[in-house]
């Protein structure tokens, strides 16, 4: 969906009036996987939209949350960061370097029967721990230093 013409008509689709902000900033959506901040999205583009305001963007994305279009992420309590893959997957932080992963996830593997009785609207699965590219600097730091 990164013909701008399809974001608008997907936006329409869902309800919300296309407006120029709104369009850009589910573009840079889909185009970055990154799980941005409302600050990171801000700084991205008010080089092309210098009129762009961090509320501007932060009501776009409650907006588009609201109906449905975003999930918003809350690993950390003083951050709060956005994904328009509204699939149903997992999401791994490093602690390390802060990056923020994508992983699968079905019912099937998670299999916890103690909530098969429960009505689930949303599931939300955050794991920290050390990325593979952070773990494997700091594993070759190590074996260096146990070489000299």
């Amino acid at each position: 969906m990164k013909d701008i013409g399809k974001v608008d008509e997907y936006l329409s689709g869902k309800g919300i009036k296309p407006s120029y902000q709104r369009i850009k900033v589910f573009d840079y959506l889909l185009n970055n996987k990154t799980h941005p901040t409302v600050d990171k999205i801000h700084q991205e583009l008010v080089g092309e939209i210098p009129t762009l305001s961090k509320t501007t963007v932060y009501n776009t994305l409650k907006l588009f949350h609201e109906k449905g279009i975003v999930l918003i992420i809350n690993i950390e309590d003083n951050e709060t960061r956005f994904d328009a893959d509204i699939s149903n997957h997992g999401h791994f932080k490093c602690k390390k370097c802060g990056e923020i992963y994508d992983f699968n996830l079905s019912e099937n593997n998670l299999n916890l029967p103690d909530l098969k009785t429960y009505s689930i609207d949303e599931q939300h699965i955050y794991l920290k721990g050390i990325c593979p590219k952070c773990k494997e600097s700091v594993s070759s730091i190590e074996s260096t230093e146990s070489s000299k």
